[in-house]
């Protein structure tokens, strides 16, 4: 080869190289952690019907251990923003992932008690993925192009319930569900290796080479207050996180009580209801991406979230209303509405509120926001778990549950900002 055609292939190649976005590889890593710390989090609510049945453990345990999920989330949000701007967002979600993947083992024992700690663990990883993913997106996102990039990610999340749904039944049918702990461990710690290396492209270059440990400190403490702090900077940044916690209290519902509902009250198999389940999922996959390219074609996020709002009262009241003669393609067609509404406002939501908030405030804000989104779903699932318990009447419970998604409607800020 001449040294003139040597010289053509290398401007070939570094044009090539030039036009490959800068935001592909921190988009593919987040969003291949966001859709593992997802799949960690919906096992809970599918395998948990097994567990109970063996261990002899109540049917609203299921809301226990999904309260407990999400205060583990809520437990990293409050005191774990240091710890992202330490180490690195990316690279905090990769190993509360192996903590969650080592914690399946707890699993094994009969006790409720250690299996709500097990939860605990498991849900470290799920309140990490918002902040991490916020503060990588926020700076390598195009404006133009934020929503969707947003939601993009966030369509890991039901992505994650998908393959949860799709895998988890049929291998607890085959195998059993001890088994099934360990396949599921597996799925886990393979993509979190997979990314490990990419957090060094991704993370900010202080936070991968300025990493060491220190002891949690009186001054320390008080940075649990900062996240939610940052969200009075402004009326909307607080309005919009309001937004998040109202919606989440449907999509909590939802994502916990599916399964247990169709099997308890519908008579439907694990099997079955895995793949309503799932199905719910996949909409909530094509219905975050949907929302997220409205929300940029529109300029507004009010409008779109109004819309995902008002079809998410819909359905979860629909849902309560539902009996064992309804056919069951109309429970399928009602979960996959139900997840292209009540579980598709996260990406929006996250990408104003980072919009919103000040650039050098956008991990604390994104935290603060998270904060009361898992406070919702750690009470939520425990709430309407002792009212079935006590009252037996899943239909009341899904009711208020969708009566306080039209409340979305008086909470959005009503500026209309370009994004």
């Amino acid at each position: 080869m001449s040294v003139d055609e040597e010289h053509s292939t290398k401007l070939k190649t570094h044009s090539r190289v030039k036009t490959t976005p800068a935001w592909l590889v921190p988009i593919v890593a987040i969003f291949i952690l966001q859709t593992t710390a997802a799949f960690l989090s919906r096992f809970i609510p599918i395998i948990a019907p097994a567990v109970s049945g063996e261990f002899g453990w109540s049917g609203s345990s299921i809301g226990y251990l999904t309260a407990m999920n999400s205060l583990g989330g809520l437990a990293i949000l409050m005191g774990g923003s240091a710890l992202l701007k330490q180490i690195g967002g990316m690279r905090t979600l990769q190993l509360s992932l192996f903590l969650g993947a080592a914690s399946m083992a707890f699993f094994l024992h009969s006790s409720l008690s250690i299996a709500l700690a097990a939860c605990f663990v498991m849900g470290l990883s799920n309140g990490t993925a918002n902040p991490a993913g916020s503060e990588v997106l926020q700076r390598f996102s195009p404006p133009g192009k934020r929503n969707l990039i947003f939601s993009i990610k966030q369509a890991g999340v039901p992505l994650g319930g998908v393959i949860a749904g799709l895998v988890i039944p049929p291998m607890v049918l085959l195998a059993g569900w001890r088994a099934t702990l360990f396949a599921c461990a597996l799925l886990v710690i393979l993509p979190t290796l997979l990314t490990w290396r990419m957090s060094k492209q991704v993370d900010e270059p202080s936070a991968v080479d300025g990493w060491r440990f220190s002891m949690p400190t009186r001054q320390s403490l008080h940075t649990f207050k900062v996240p939610l702090q940052s969200l009075m900077h402004n009326s909307g940044l607080l309005r919009m996180s309001i937004v998040g916690s109202l919606f989440a209290v449907s999509q909590s519902c939802w994502f916990t009580f599916t399964v247990i509902y169709l099997i308890d009250e519908l008579g439907f198999s694990l099997g079955r209801a895995g793949v309503v389940f799932a199905v719910m999922q996949a909409g909530g996959v094509i219905g975050r991406i949907a929302l997220g390219w409205l929300s940029d074609r529109l300029h507004s996020a009010t409008a779109s979230l109004s819309v995902a709002a008002i079809l998410s009262a819909a359905t979860t009241l629909l849902l309560g209303l539902s009996s064992p003669q309804w056919p069951v393609w109309t429970l399928v067609l009602l979960a996959f509405v139900a997840g292209c509404s009540a579980a598709s406002w996260n990406g929006v939501q996250i990408a104003e509120v980072a919009r919103r908030s000040p650039p050098d405030l956008i991990s604390e804000t994104s935290a603060g926001s998270s904060i009361l989104v898992n406070m919702t779903n750690m009470l939520v699932p425990t709430a309407f778990a002792a009212f079935v318990a006590v009252w037996g009447r899943y239909d009341f419970a899904f009711g208020v549950a969708g009566l306080c998604s039209l409340l979305v409607l008086v909470a959005l800020p009503r500026d209309r900002q370009t994004a």
